[in-house]
């Protein structure tokens, strides 16, 4: 779905989004960026509401922007470092080490919306590996009202494969990790959850299959690792102070091919994880599950997308975020 963004320099009278590249410290493969997108609500707002994609993703939910705007909410789309239009040649695609790299173009982002942009209110909802961030980053910040209410959209909370190699492969990878993080992981993600989405196969959306590719990205054993050490600090217990709204679909299915049972259900995570693990993550925490609803509630069917985005407006009224 292309998105009409405008870069920084550019002028328009009514842009419909503004795109701010943030220049971050280097790392291990060298000059590192992040990318903001905004879109301001038509009335002015002091309120604004900040989305951080999943794995092998990027914004193109439009019409996600467009809620958050009907709601008074000036909205912005963080694109993590080598993610979508933050990747750069040299890099690994969706490659990271640690989870808290992440946070230094958070923090960029939360400063810029609430100096320059000065809202007093912030929302940031997390969709799946964003949700594992997000629920690190409010926990770290639990002091300091970053962040006033968070949204967990199908969060990462657990690695959903069989046992036998939660027991053996992962560990093997963990310990490689150590000596070789870039090593290539013999297992990825499966076709089925993007052919289920993208208008090329069996879904309704159109996004750029370059930066979503159906099959994802090759994941490395940095990146496994960083994400274990992640969900194992999430399991043993976090604090959240702000509320906390955690959705997610009614049931899984198995990943894999393409079956049609994927257009409504989960097909990336096991839902028993998230509920199970959701119940850990703060003293504030609201859970509801969507039948229907596939691993990005945003992208299911009409009638259930309208049902997650009303409960999300019920949720930030209830908090008097909006």
């Amino acid at each position: 779905m292309a998105l009409q963004i405008l870069n920084t320099m550019e002028k328009q009278e009514k842009p419909v989004y503004i795109m701010h590249t943030f220049q971050l410290k280097p790392d291990y493969e060298g000059e590192v960026v992040a990318t903001l997108i905004e879109r301001k609500a038509e009335d002015p707002s002091k309120k604004a509401l900040l989305y951080l994609h999943g794995f092998n993703d990027y914004f193109f939910q439009d019409h996600f922007a467009e809620w958050a705007n009907g709601q008074g909410l000036n909205f912005y789309a963080l694109e993590l470092r080598k993610y979508g239009r933050s990747i750069l040649p040299h890099q690994k695609p969706n490659d990271f080490r640690n989870i808290r790299e992440y946070f230094e173009e958070i923090d960029q982002a939360v400063d810029f919306i609430r100096e320059k942009g000065k809202n007093k209110k912030l929302v940031m909802v997390g969709h799946s590996t964003g949700g594992l961030i997000a629920a690190l980053y409010a926990h770290d910040h639990r002091n300091d009202n970053r962040v006033d209410a968070l949204i967990l959209n199908s969060p990462f909370f657990e690695f959903n494969v069989p046992v036998v190699l939660k027991k053996t492969f992962l560990p093997l990878m963990i310990t490689l990790a150590g000596t070789f993080p870039g090593l290539p992981s013999p297992v990825g993600l499966d076709t089925g959850y993007g052919y289920s989405l993208h208008k090329s196969h069996y879904g309704e959306w159109d996004y750029n299959l370059k930066l979503k590719p159906d099959a994802g990205f090759r994941i490395h054993a940095g990146w496994i690792k960083g994400v274990y050490k992640a969900q194992r600090e999430l399991q043993q217990g976090l604090d959240i102070q702000c509320p906390v709204l955690v959705m997610y679909s009614a049931r899984s299915v198995k990943p894999g091919n393409y079956r049609p049972e994927m257009q409504h259900a989960d097909a990336v995570l096991n839902v028993k994880d998230i509920e199970r693990f959701s119940h850990v993550i703060g003293k504030n925490v609201e859970r509801v599950a969507f039948e229907g609803g596939l691993h990005d509630l945003l992208l299911s069917e009409k009638p259930v997308r309208e049902k997650v985005l009303q409960k999300m407006e019920e949720f930030l009224k209830e908090k008097k975020i909006i």
